[in-house]
């Protein structure tokens, strides 16, 4: 999956052209790979059926609570919704299962009192243990290259989001860090 933020007050914020531009190329050229639109809370009112032109998932990165996902699930069908989880406490954690009705996968996000993501911050790993969910969910917050092998074979999550560890300024990827990373990952 690639992901583009759509939320304006963050470093990392992608204009809508742009970003119709980037998923309009993945689409074309790597159909397979998932274009995700990190949003925060957009008003329902204001979300239509093509308010979503070429991603596919939507990656809820506010204060969405239950209703809001139920009803976004209804407005866009069509799109894969994952919902991230500020984790500041073990009581965070047990509050998720209750969304597993109306997303199709769950984030877990280091808590930061000041923004919402992209703080390069660790979720506490005694949080994240064992963790089960039914339905698949993904790390973030603080992946590094050297995190890697204990984030693999001892938390087991089903998926990593990774930003500012692979950046050498917010919204500019080090190619170099980012093919260190992947080759990681599949060696």
């Amino acid at each position: 999956a690639i992901g583009v933020i759509s939320v304006k007050e963050s470093p990392r914020y992608v204009s809508p052209d742009e970003k119709k531009n980037i998923f309009r190329n993945l689409q074309k050229n790597f159909p397979h790979i998932k274009r995700v639109s990190v949003v925060k809370n957009i008003p329902l009112e204001s979300i239509s059926t093509n308010y979503f032109d070429f991603e596919n998932v939507i990656q809820l990165h506010g204060d969405e609570d239950i209703s809001y996902c139920k009803n976004l699930r209804y407005k866009v069908p069509q799109i894969e919704i994952w919902k991230a989880f500020r984790i500041k406490d073990r009581e965070d954690i047990k509050k998720i299962e209750l969304f597993s009705n109306f997303v199709d996968a769950v984030l877990l996000d280091s808590w930061n009192e000041k923004i919402y993501g992209g703080s390069g911050k660790r979720i506490n790993t005694k949080y994240l243990k064992g963790l089960k969910f039914s339905k698949p969910w993904l790390l973030a917050g603080g992946i590094s290259i050297d995190w890697l092998k204990q984030i693999l074979f001892d938390i087991k999550p089903d998926g990593i989001d990774i930003s500012s560890s692979i950046e050498t300024s917010p919204g500019i990827k080090d190619l170099k860090k980012t093919k260190t990373l992947l080759n990681q990952i599949h060696n």
